[in-house]
């Protein structure tokens, strides 16, 4: 399959709506590039997301411990600080750097303390926790799974902690992995297959084109094709999960790939992947899937520790650490996929969470940062002819979404799941019906023309994709992630 063409598309009429809200915004937004003055000698900034990133990441270095968190004020584009020690002078710091500051009294330090007691004491099927620097507590979940003995185990834990220090709250859903995101993607299994989504093309640390998905993706399974019975046209080079991430990274077969790093939001439309970037906790950010299309929210916490239900072992716990906590919807296959931001930095990869979107629920993912930093993958074109693509690198930052100012900060995050990328076909909350429709871009299954496998003419429109609802006689032998 020689100099094969590989884009990230989007995986059903989903995701025109998104779609509609990500480019006007995008095109308003460019007008005001480089309108960002501060409104005052040491005042505070206006920012873009990506530009409120950077700053957090100064100021924490140069607070140090008076540093205790920050959050992105999307309504008023500003970045607010949180810090501790009260001298004038590291105030003065942050508000001259281009910050809003506010005195709090909890330290990050014993914030991610209470968090570690959380961890100790209450590591239970259904929980999570993470800093929140609206509040200046850790903000502790549990979804609708937590009931009985483990409630009150919980609910006495976060007493003991103080009203200060944690706050406790019911989610209605439970959490759960997802599989695909971009692109579906297939293996064939003993048992079954495995449908998961390609995150992000990159080029590999020895210049081969590869791309980024999920690691459980790349534990349950080898090798990857772009439709469910066809060639593989990958192989797993790297797959972490659980542990310290949850990524892949999966080489092309052919070095003469054509990997251009972009995302196709349809509509004819792509977006441009720039640059990889870190999430800041109020950001806008767009999630694609193969099950969902295009959809959008805020990332609402950071460090984010996910206790999902062992597969293999029914009294085990598979922990993954550092993902980022957003309130963006997902489904079953919408695994691995990207998340990323509107002016095409490459955020994170799909990795579990609760609800659906129809309810909505939080989303975790993999941060695309650490996902190349472990793996020595470089962020853009990979493979021959692929740095001619255009793309839509024209398009404004996501800072000039709305954010979500009082969103939840970074913190130890726990939440167990009932992982769905298992492989062997067995049965969970990732089994979509109709995943075995889910055509590869060789098919004409995606939105435009730059399809996985686009040897063939693809047709354009997603109708061929089947919703994650939609009947399909093979469906319970695909394993959707």
């Amino acid at each position: 399959m020689p100099k094969r063409k590989v884009a990230i598309a989007v995986g059903g009429v989903a995701a025109l709506g998104a779609a509609a809200l990500l480019l006007p915004n995008a095109n308003a937004s460019q007008d005001r590039n480089g309108q960002n003055a501060a409104s005052g000698a040491t005042g505070a900034k206006t920012l873009k997301s990506a530009d409120a990133s950077n700053l957090a990441g100064q100021l924490q270095k140069i607070l140090g411990d008076a540093f205790a968190g920050s959050y992105y004020d999307g309504g008023k584009q500003q970045l607010v600080v949180n810090v501790v020690d009260g001298d004038d002078n590291v105030i003065v710091q942050a508000k001259k750097a281009g910050a809003v500051v506010r005195e709090v009294d909890n330290s990050l330090g014993e914030l991610r303390q209470a968090a570690k007691t959380l961890k100790t004491r209450a590591t239970i099927p259904g929980t999570s926790w993470a800093v929140d620097p609206r509040t200046d507590k850790v903000l502790v979940t549990a979804d609708s799974t937590v009931t009985g003995a483990k409630w009150d185990r919980l609910q006495s834990t976060v007493r003991g902690l103080g009203a200060d220090m944690a706050t406790l709250k019911k989610s209605a859903g439970s959490f759960k992995t997802f599989v695909s995101g971009g692109d579906a993607i297939f293996s064939q299994v003993q048992g079954g297959n495995v449908r998961c989504s390609l995150g992000f093309n990159v080029t590999a640390s020895d210049g081969s084109p590869a791309f980024l998905t999920a690691g459980h993706c790349g534990v349950a399974a080898k090798d990857w094709s772009d439709s469910q019975n066809g060639q593989p046209i990958a192989t797993v080079d790297q797959a972490t999960f659980p542990g310290n991430g949850d990524f892949s990274l999966v080489k092309y077969n052919d070095p003469n790939t054509q990997a251009p790093s972009e995302v196709n939001v349809g509509n004819g439309q792509t977006v441009q992947i720039k640059q990889a970037a870190d999430a800041t906790v109020g950001q806008a950010v767009f999630r694609m899937g193969s099950t969902t299309g295009l959809h959008d929210g805020k990332v609402t916490g950071l460090d984010a520790t996910v206790n999902f239900q062992s597969e293999t072992d029914p009294n085990g716990v598979d922990t993954v650490t550092g993902l980022i906590q957003t309130d963006v919807c997902a489904e079953a296959g919408d695994s691995g996929g990207s998340l990323f931001t509107q002016d095409g930095g490459a955020v994170g990869l799909t990795s579990g969470g609760s609800g659906d979107c129809t309810s909505g629920g939080e989303t975790f993912f993999q941060p695309v940062t650490a996902a190349l930093q472990a793996t020595g993958a470089t962020l853009g074109d990979g493979g021959a002819g692929a740095g001619d693509q255009a793309g839509a690198g024209d398009q404004a930052g996501a800072g000039d979404q709305a954010g979500a100012g009082d969103q939840a900060g970074a913190g130890d995050q726990s939440g167990a799941a009932d992982p769905s990328a298992s492989a062997g076909g067995q049965a969970g909350a990732g089994d979509q019906s109709g995943a075995g429709e889910q055509a590869g871009a060789g098919d004409g299954s995606g939105a435009g023309g730059d399809q996985i496998g686009g040897g063939a003419d693809p047709s354009g429109a997603a109708g061929d994709q089947s919703g994650s609802g939609a009947a399909d006689d093979g469906s319970s032998q695909t394993d959707t992630h």
